[in-house]
């Protein structure tokens, strides 16, 4: 993949001396330094897409997690990326004029690098069509919750924080794991695929039809920029429960359309649970109100909101290189 980055990074440097009218470029992570010292050169404006949390961020979180739980290390795959390719991520951020991020924990982790707050915009991204009505509710509310996880089954997910929730309430919830395993050597995680429901794929529309039958969307994730499974989620009338480091502070209300918990608090997340096992009617209201949610988070207000910043950026001539 680095080796796709880095080729596509080199072809559109190559053809922006060539290139007649450009006022700026827009790129993406680990496929822009080149390009940005070209644009650089040629004066152009550059602007930086960065849709998850910065490096330096991750690293932390992933060592605390290391020697938080051991046994999950070999998921944390982010730990195996190389200094050249930090260096070479650390170089981009510094050609920027402009940083687009999906959330405001992505801008917490620039912030937390020493990246000016002036150079960030946030601009979080949108929902897919919601539905018309929640899906009917079920006739037996005794039966166990049904939780569903969608994403990379790993431990950036914040996965075996989601376990031990589950594990605490036994038989008053049931779990179905959507994703493929980051690796396949952590006995717990393959432990809990053959305990649990698991689903390695699926087409995105049958992700949605399960989303449909389950009562809540369970994401305690560690780091990311923001888990676009929240917004398909709302969409589909499933509440969410999260943390911040999931990015979903800027879409999802804490008791309205789901839950924010901690970061790393099982205990959080079953008392979350519970309190839907016990309240269905709490559940009910979360339905409707997801779906009042995403019909406010469209991809159309994404796309007036990076129009904007983008053209506020080209705007202003680019500072000397």
């Amino acid at each position: 993949m680095d080796a796709v980055y880095r080729s596509f990074d080199q072809h559109v440097a190559r053809r922006l001396p060539k290139a007649s009218g450009l006022r700026g470029v827009y790129l993406y992570e680990d496929a822009a330094l080149e390009s940005f010292q070209q644009a650089a050169h040629l004066g152009l404006t550059r602007l930086y897409d960065l849709p998850i949390g910065h490096w330096r961020s991750a690293r932390h979180i992933y060592r605390e997690e290391s020697e938080l739980r051991p046994e999950w290390a070999c998921t944390l795959t982010g730990l195996q990326d190389s200094p050249a390719k930090l260096e070479r991520k650390d170089q981009e951020l510094a050609l920027a004029d402009l940083v687009i991020v999906p959330s405001e924990f992505v801008r917490s982790t620039l912030i937390s690098a020493n990246i000016s707050k002036a150079l960030i915009s946030v601009v979080p991204f949108g929902s897919p069509p919601a539905l018309a009505e929640p899906p009917p509710e079920r006739a037996d509310v005794s039966a166990p919750l049904r939780v569903l996880y969608v994403g990379s089954l790993g431990q950036r997910k914040g996965l075996s924080y989601a376990l031990d929730a589950i594990a605490a309430l036994g038989s008053q919830v049931s779990l179905t794991l959507i994703g493929q395993p980051t690796s396949l050597q952590c006995k717990p995680l393959l432990a809990a695929l053959e305990h649990h429901h698991w689903i390695a794929t699926l087409p995105h529309p049958q992700i949605l039809e399960q989303m449909r039958q389950h009562d809540v969307l369970l994401l305690p994730s560690l780091f990311e920029g923001y888990a676009l499974v929240i917004s398909e989620a709302l969409a589909q009338a499933l509440p969410v429960i999260t943390t911040a480091n999931s990015g979903g502070t800027s879409t999802l209300r804490n008791g309205v359309e789901g839950f924010i918990v901690p970061i790393r608090s099982s205990h959080a997340i079953a008392e979350r649970l519970q309190q839907l096992v016990d309240n269905r009617d709490q559940l009910t209201s979360m339905r409707h109100a997801c779906l009042r949610r995403a019909a406010e988070l469209s991809w159309a207000g994404y796309e007036q909101g990076l129009v904007a910043v983008v053209g506020q950026a080209l705007a202003s001539p680019p500072p000397p290189a």
